[in-house]
């Protein structure tokens, strides 16, 4: 055959292998060999049974996604799956690493499915907008049950070696040696003449909920609360439920329009650009392959507090040992406390075992003695954000951490080159920026200092990749990415009240976009006072703010700000609140006026993304995906959206920069002067992946 697909004996049993590095996923190169494999072994009656598995470190990993939205070269997946389906004599699929997506959908048109003990299984399509299409949605209800196959498709998650076990989705579990017992697998099979169907014919599991259909659609409901606005959740749903509606021909054929329709969407283009963000994000210019990451076997965290605790739980979770260092015995006994509680809740939620809570925990020392970091590789600071308290704790670092340390600090907007200048080792020091709750949230901006070394870098990436975490490298400035572009987005979020909006209206424009909540909703989770007390020592003011503040309507944390809290969570609109959002505007003489939802979108999206233009300019981002992958992890920018930079291309360029102008001209404000690339790109028709890649990544 051809390098990407052999085929050799044992006897009557023939090994088909697929060789397509590094996941094997299923491109033309390999379906096509593949499929002209399989006629010839179905027909040649010297094979009894086949077994197909795959060379390197895993079974096929998914389709090739660089061909969707291509023409369909044929044989596409479909026709290998009808092939397998069609033999009449056994065929296993030997899995091991992973099978996912069309991965996972060639192994079930095998009768049968065996897998090595560490192999994992899955159909995590929806993730990049899309369902399975391929015939997931009908044979993993005949599998599985549709009740498993409805969670597994909709989530996207996949399932261990046992689990599908235990779920009939896998046949037999080895510990070792799977081609050997896969192959005797088939041979037995073949020996006992053993009655072969189709897994597309396999109905048993479908009965109990065609004849509760009413239970399904709840179990439908259930699944589908978390995913509002996105279009392939609901889609996935729906087809398979088709597989307990409609013969299993008409289903598939279904099935097949949903992916066309979802493929060719915004949405699933969106998605599968910040795939690709994702992992270019971590191509970092300046870095090469020989800067090596450095060993990095316990890090130090300084500050037991909420941002403290968090990293310090990141790393652990990872298997990285933590030192934890406070000021007083007080505090990091406090610290430590709200650590173990935090694990004890994932113990009571099922998430996590008292084993595994035990184990954790043992990984955590805590100390108030600068010392015992003296054997860290990485320390990491997460103290007050004044340059004054970087200054005093960054001296000290420089004198107990062991050369070749690596210094960061989790600064949110701070310049990391002053920082780095308290020490006597600058290119050690880099931020390294995490997001609130810090073991939960999966960005971290990677802040790259004038003199860090290439390998500092190297290595925060490939430590944040560790410890689950989605890496982005970025320049110094104010802010960085995120925090930056934040500030432009709700430049205009006082104005707006004082002209005639109310907090309940523009927010829910936000989750109406997708936001998981909008802008004063998100202030009141923070806490007003935190906004409140910047102001005060840059000396600048907010007629509403300052005012809610004055009044101790701190937010969530004291059941008022913007919003009632009268259950602790959820915001209940407050006649106080608007009245004294009229108040101030009589104030100022602000003749109030009816606000439409196109103005708020132009008056607080257009100037983040005037913003982002602007930090590409300045080469403080790589490049624009760079900017939506910051903004999909770390701020709930609606992934249907694919980032502010791929958004506003769906908008239109020349109209972001039109509506910019018009305000810009009405306000005077700077947030609105359209800045020189965004104007160029529009006047050139061009996108912001033509900018050139910048000097801060």
């Amino acid at each position: 055959m051809t390098q990407s697909v052999t085929v050799t004996r044992n006897g009557g049993v023939a090994i088909v292998t697929l060789d397509n590095p590094p996941v094997n996923a299923m491109s033309f190169h390999v379906r096509e060999p593949l499929q002209k494999a399989l006629l010839k072994l179905r027909d040649d009656d010297s094979v009894e049974a086949l077994v197909l598995t795959c060379a390197g470190r895993t079974f096929v990993a998914g389709a090739d996604i660089t061909e969707f939205g291509k023409p369909v070269q044929r044989p596409h997946l479909p026709d290998l799956i009808e092939t397998l389906e069609t033999f009449e004599k056994p065929t296993v699929a030997a899995i091991h690493g992973t099978a996912l997506g069309g991965g996972l959908e060639l192994a079930m048109g095998c009768h049968f499915r065996v897998a090595d003990r560490g192999a994992k299984f899955g159909l995590p399509e929806v993730k990049l907008g899309l369902l399975p299409g391929a015939g997931g949605t009908q044979r993993l209800p005949r599998l599985v049950g549709p009740s498993k196959a409805l969670k597994m498709i909709v989530s996207g998650n996949p399932i261990s070696a046992a689990e599908a076990h235990k779920d009939g989705l896998v046949d037999a579990v080895f510990d070792s040696d799977l081609l050997a017992n896969a192959i005797d697998f088939a041979h037995d099979l073949a020996a006992r003449g053993t009655i072969l169907a189709p897994v597309s014919v396999r109905d048993e599991k479908l009965a109990a909920a065609r004849a509760d259909l009413a239970g399904f659609d709840a179990e439908i409901a259930e699944a589908l609360k978390k995913s509002r606005g996105l279009d392939a959740p609901a889609t996935c749903a729906r087809s398979v439920r088709n597989a307990l509606t409609m013969g299993f021909g008409e289903a598939l054929a279904t099935e097949r329009n949903y992916f066309f329709e979802l493929v060719l969407g915004d949405q699933s283009r969106a998605q599968r650009h910040l795939f690709f963000a994702e992992r270019e994000a971590a191509k970092v210019p300046g870095v090469g392959k020989g800067d090596r990451p450095r060993k990095i076997a316990r890090v130090g965290v300084i500050g037991a507090g909420t941002m403290g605790g968090g990293i310090s739980m990141s790393f652990v979770n990872g298997g990285i040992p933590v030192t934890l260092l406070e000021m007083t015995d007080e505090a990091l006994q406090r610290g430590l406390g709200v650590i173990a509680k935090n694990y004890a809740i994932s113990v009571s939620r099922g998430s996590l075992t008292e084993e595994a809570k035990t184990k954790r925990l043992a990984m955590f020392t805590g100390t108030t003695d600068y010392a015992d970091l003296a054997d860290c590789d990485l320390i990491i600071e997460a103290v007050f954000e004044e340059m004054a308290v970087k200054k005093e704790v960054f001296g000290k670092l420089d004198a107990v951490a062991k050369p070749g340390a690596i210094l960061a600090s989790n600064t949110s907007y701070l310049d990391v080159n002053e920082i780095a200048a308290f020490t006597a080792r600058p290119s050690d020091v880099l931020g390294m920026h995490f997001f609130s709750p810090a073991n939960v949230m999966k960005l971290l901006e990677i802040v790259r200092g004038e003199k860090t070394a290439p390998d500092v870098l190297a290595t925060a990436i490939a430590v944040a990749k560790t410890i689950g975490k989605v890496p982005v490298v970025v320049g110094v400035c104010h802010g960085f990415v995120g925090n930056r572009m934040l500030g432009a987005r709700g430049a205009e979020a006082e104005d707006l009240l004082l002209e005639g909006a109310t907090p309940a209206q523009v927010d829910k424009v936000f989750t109406d976009f997708g936001w998981p909540m909008g802008t004063y909703q998100m202030w009141d989770l923070a806490g007003l006072d935190i906004g409140w007390r910047t102001r005060k020592s840059l000396g600048k003011t907010a007629a509403i703010g300052d005012a809610l503040c004055e009044q101790g309507r701190f937010g969530q944390k004291t059941g008022k700000g913007f919003y009632l809290y009268p259950d602790g969570r959820t915001p209940v609109t407050d006649p106080e609140v608007e009245a004294l959002i009229e108040a101030k505007a009589r104030e100022k003489g602000v003749n109030r006026r009816t606000i439409s939802t196109d103005e708020i979108m132009e008056r607080t999206m257009y100037p983040m993304i005037n913003e982002g233009a602007r930090i590409l300019e300045e080469g403080i981002a790589a490049r624009s995906s760079d900017i939506d992958t910051v903004w999909a992890n770390g701020y709930g920018f609606p992934v249907g959206q694919g980032g502010p930079m791929f958004w506003a291309e769906l908008v239109g360029l020349p109209k972001i920069v039109e509506r910019l102008e018009y305000w810009h001209g009405r306000t005077g404000k700077e947030v609105y002067n359209p800045s020189t690339l965004l104007r160029q790109l529009a006047e050139n028709g061009a996108g912001f992946s033509s900018t050139a890649k910048g000097k801060a990544a």
